[in-house]
């Protein structure tokens, strides 16, 4: 059966999609505590269901009213806020016997040390890191991918399975504490990369006179195939629904990808995995979280940032 009381902070462009996912499915009696710091996102899910969901002034009050608590912040700051600020976080509540699962895609020492401050104070609390990919798209359509750090015979995986399976279609247990951050960076190092590549191509493309549609059509049959290039390609007009298309708004930051991408090349340092693009890769981002004409846009915006056409239908003659 699943839990009665649940507990969500942060209702961001990834959480609040989330948090609406998980509300349409809760089972019947069940409640769901809500905090973040945005007052307009907390009153736009109380509309959703004023019944169901219930509006905390603090990340405190909401860990003392559910036994299984997810959050998902921007930065590895936010979430020693919302885990360790003496007064108002998690760890100011009782939290025995609590489920804590923290869905942000952050660095690993900021993970392991709040896991510590958790088995510091209760032996009995459990904290995973379960990071997500699929974007603000996935997010929506519950498709998301979670990234459990926690092995296969972990007691609570069939709950953890039951409840994430509501906000996401693919559940991966990655072994240990912490693994779930390791593959999340690791998949945003080779996304970040792939985007890069598919808007360089589609920019030569586009140059020497070609249809980026008709080219991204070519690239999802051959050895080009990506997500990024199906589903958020960099290229305006291509995907209809991708942030391209409608001046880069909505997705994934692109500060937030220069975030998970400098996150990924220092986690390599630290292990020793050498790196040939990883340097070349983050000064691309690093350049455009700071362009005025490509900050606060989604990042895949580094098709503008790199100059590419984003008027490629009038140059080609108003072809589609």
């Amino acid at each position: 059966m699943s839990p009665r009381v649940l507990g969500f902070i942060g209702l961001g462009v990834m959480g609040y999609p989330m948090a609406l996912n998980l509300l349409k499915k809760l089972e019947e009696g069940t409640k769901l505590h809500v905090y973040d710091v945005s007052e307009e996102a907390l009153s736009k899910l109380k509309n959703e269901s004023p019944e169901l969901v219930l509006v905390c002034s603090s990340a405190r009050e909401v860990a003392e009213k559910s036994d299984i608590l997810f959050t998902i912040v921007p930065e590895g700051r936010h979430v020693r806020a919302v885990y360790l600020e003496e007064r108002t976080g998690v760890l100011s509540a009782a939290i025995d016997g609590k489920i804590l699962v923290d869905c942000s895609t952050i660095d690993t020492k900021t993970s392991i040390d709040v896991h510590g401050a958790i088995r510091n104070k209760s032996a009995t609390a459990s904290f995973y890191d379960a990071p997500v990919s699929g974007g603000s798209l996935g997010a929506a359509a519950g498709s998301l991918t979670f990234m459990l750090g926690c092995k296969e015979d972990d007691p609570n995986l069939p709950l953890l399975k039951e409840l994430l399976g509501a906000m996401g279609s693919s559940i991966f247990p990655c072994g240990g504490f912490a693994l779930g951050l390791t593959a999340k960076l690791c998949n945003n190092y080779c996304s970040g990369l792939i985007a890069i590549a598919t808007a360089e191509a589609m920019n030569i493309g586009i140059k020497c006179g070609m249809n980026p549609v008709l080219l991204s059509g070519i690239f999802a049959t051959s050895t080009a195939q990506s997500t990024i290039n199906d589903k958020w390609n960099p290229v305006p007009g291509v995907c209809p629904n991708a942030p391209a298309s409608n001046d880069y708004q909505g997705g994934f930051k692109v500060q937030l990808m220069k975030k998970d991408f400098n996150l990924a090349v220092e986690m390599a340092k630290r292990v020793g995995a050498e790196l040939r693009l990883g340097d070349p890769g983050l000064s691309v981002y690093d350049g455009a979280s700071v362009d005025e004409a490509c900050r606060n846009r989604d990042s895949r915006v580094i098709f503008r940032y790199i100059g590419g056409n984003e008027d490629w239908k009038d140059r080609l003659g108003g072809s589609k």
